[in-house]
């Protein structure tokens, strides 16, 4: 049954939406907090991030408006975090981030309701 599941579109497409929002909740994370930035390596978490990216690219090829959305999503939030990173120091930057990581969490908790229903039909 596992294997079945895993070939279905849906099913296949809201978990790489969902794996996407954790890395981009993830890089929000590094930004604001040294441990979660010691508990990766960089490249190798900006390697797991950029091929998420590319899987979200490909799955929404057909639909091109919410493929524009992942993509202004994840453009605005990697400039932030390296801006952020840049010059650390700023609390408004920091204060925005935050606000972004809560929005993430919204979209993850709403995608992880939406897969386990999913899952259970």
């Amino acid at each position: 049954m596992a294997e079945q599941e895993s070939n279905l579109p849906h099913i296949t497409t809201t978990e790489t939406m969902l794996r996407f929002y954790v890395f981009l909740g993830q890089y929000i994370d590094r930004c604001l907090d040294e441990e979660h930035r010691r508990s990766l390596p960089e490249q190798e978490f900006q390697q797991h991030l950029a091929t998420t990216h590319d899987q979200v690219v490909e799955l929404l090829a057909t639909n091109r408006v919410v493929k524009d959305k992942a993509e202004v999503e994840f453009q605005r939030i990697t400039a932030m975090c390296q801006d952020f990173l840049k010059n650390p120091g700023s609390g408004d930057q920091s204060r925005i981030l935050h606000t972004e990581r809560e929005v993430l969490r919204v979209k993850m908790l709403a995608l992880s309701d939406l897969l386990a229903v999913f899952r259970s039909a």
